[in-house]
């Protein structure tokens, strides 16, 4: 049985977790909020870039260019994007464990031989990716890049993924990461990034937002000017979402932590003014036992 200053020294140390949880589930929520209104700052951006594509497509002309050919895939790339720290619950395993079902998904769409590259983004999640052997996948990790890079690194990765699709290198990039939609829920998205598919554009949601126009010097060079600052745009938002959606998912991990913390010192403290209460009256008894003797 624990001593009254055990116990003592086990409800210090409870309270001091409990204080250092709450600091940190504050510290995240901070963050979070931080990175939601870095999302809506990018919004505009990304709708008028949209914009733009949508006009161009109203227009009478031909479009191509070298990021929306579609061609035979055997080299595929997958960008994974998870978290630099820890304490933030399963958000790393989860996404891995998505990340392993895609695999599978894409050797049944185009056979056992494909060959993958997994760009990882983040110390954590390139942790458990690093783990995976097989001779059909190689794991590519830039530390420059993680989960808080700013907007030139991101420029310059999303660069990188351009130049290695148009050389030939890879024949499909894949984005998997964390959809921001509340502190209490996020989910896994998977979606294709290059060859951009310029049929997504042709939505009426987004032609009904868009009026005639005139282009200068013509609507196919603007096409294939717009067309890399769209991808920059889709990869920032990407990042700003993984961002948003590792510190809503530590906020949570920390608050279980916490009212963890809260029910293990209310345990605690009700043991501990048991055994108290218990030597104050053992006290008393043999205050009482000794008067009865003399």
């Amino acid at each position: 049985m624990a001593t009254l200053r055990e116990l003592k020294g086990r409800i210090g140390s409870v309270a001091s977790s409990e204080k250092i949880t709450g600091a940190m589930k504050m510290i995240s929520s901070a963050k979070m909020h931080r990175a939601e209104a870095d999302l809506r700052r990018q919004l505009p951006y990304r709708r008028q870039i949209e914009s733009i594509i949508g006009n161009l497509l109203t227009a009478d002309a031909e479009f191509s260019s070298p990021l929306t050919e579609a061609r035979e895939v055997r080299r595929v790339g997958i960008v994974v994007l998870g978290s630099d720290d820890g304490l933030c619950g399963g958000y790393n395993i989860n996404i891995f464990k998505d990340l392993l079902g895609r695999l599978r998904e894409c050797r049944e769409k185009w056979g056992e031989d494909v060959d993958f590259t997994i760009f990882t983004v983040g110390r954590k999640i390139h942790k458990a990716v690093a783990k995976l052997v097989d001779p059909h996948i190689t794991v590519a990790y830039d530390e420059t890049v993680n989960s808080k890079s700013g907007y030139d690194a991101i420029k310059a990765f999303a660069a990188g993924l351009s130049e290695k699709f148009l050389g030939g290198q890879i024949d499909e990039v894949k984005l998997l990461y964390m959809n921001f939609q509340s502190v209490s829920r996020q989910r896994l998205r998977y979606e294709q990034y290059l060859p951009v598919d310029a049929a997504s554009f042709s939505a009426e949601g987004v032609k009904a937002r868009c009026r005639p126009c005139i282009f200068e010097p013509d609507a196919a060079t603007i096409f294939r000017s717009v067309l890399p600052m769209f991808l920059l745009s889709v990869m920032q938002e990407v990042f700003t979402e993984n961002r948003a959606s590792e510190q809503a998912a530590r906020i949570m991990a920390m608050q279980s932590a916490n009212d963890n913390a809260k029910n293990l010192l209310e345990q605690l403290q009700l043991e501990y003014n048991k055994l108290r209460q218990q030597s104050i009256t053992t006290e008393l008894l043999d205050i009482i036992g000794g008067q009865v003797k003399n």
